[in-house]
């Protein structure tokens, strides 16, 4: 089973490669640096399959201590997903999203003290693969803050009915791109340090 998971991956790793003489580094290496915020959606749904994918994607990053405190909302239902939209307009599930996620941290799976806040971190790196994944599969998506405002983490609770345990940080709308965005260079020389921060 995990060997063919495997497989898969590697499948659609390649499927995003433009030139198959590529090595796994270079198109992981692309995948990253051509990734782009996508915020409007075409009529078509990606599949189940696709759908499940992104999720084992999601649940493969690194997380503190291995407490993998995560915990997803898969929303394709066209009236939640109005609801979301017309509460929580930053969210850009109104702009046609067929499916979003909602990205939880399970406050239940934390370590202690003042290790609980790690739950944000590896939540964060959950929905960093999500985003990889999807651009690799020809899919567009963007990371829509919930966490920390108070407002909207309240609006998200009532509209998926959301326990207290479970605190919501991000929505990502998932489908395929009606639009191109340009991709951005963002490496600058001027934010890199070398043993010690310079003034």
């Amino acid at each position: 089973m995990k060997k063919t998971f495997i497989g898969m991956m590697v499948v659609l790793a390649l499927g995003a490669c433009t030139n198959c003489k590529q090595s796994s580094q270079e198109v992981v290496v692309e995948n990253i640096m051509s990734r782009v915020s996508v915020r409007s959606f075409t009529d078509e749904k990606p599949s189940d399959a696709q759908i499940e994918t992104l999720l084992r994607c999601a649940m493969a990053a690194p997380s503190a201590m291995n407490k993998q405190p995560w915990a997803f909302v898969v929303v394709d239902d066209p009236a939640l997903l109005k609801q979301i939209g017309d509460s929580l307009p930053n969210t850009r599930v109104q702009n046609n999203a067929q499916v979003c996620f909602v990205i939880l941290g399970d406050l239940r799976k934390t370590a202690q003290g003042d290790a609980e806040e790690f739950w944000i971190h590896d939540c964060s790196a959950a929905t960093e693969n999500l985003l990889l994944a999807a651009h690799s599969m020809g899919l567009g998506a963007v990371w829509c803050a919930i966490q920390p405002g108070q407002d909207r983490i309240n609006k998200l609770r009532r509209i998926l009915n959301i326990p207290q345990y479970l605190m919501p940080l991000c929505v990502v709308p998932v489908g395929y791109p009606a639009e191109e965005p340009q991709v951005k260079e963002k490496y600058k020389e001027e934010n890199i340090f070398h043993n010690a921060w310079q003034e």
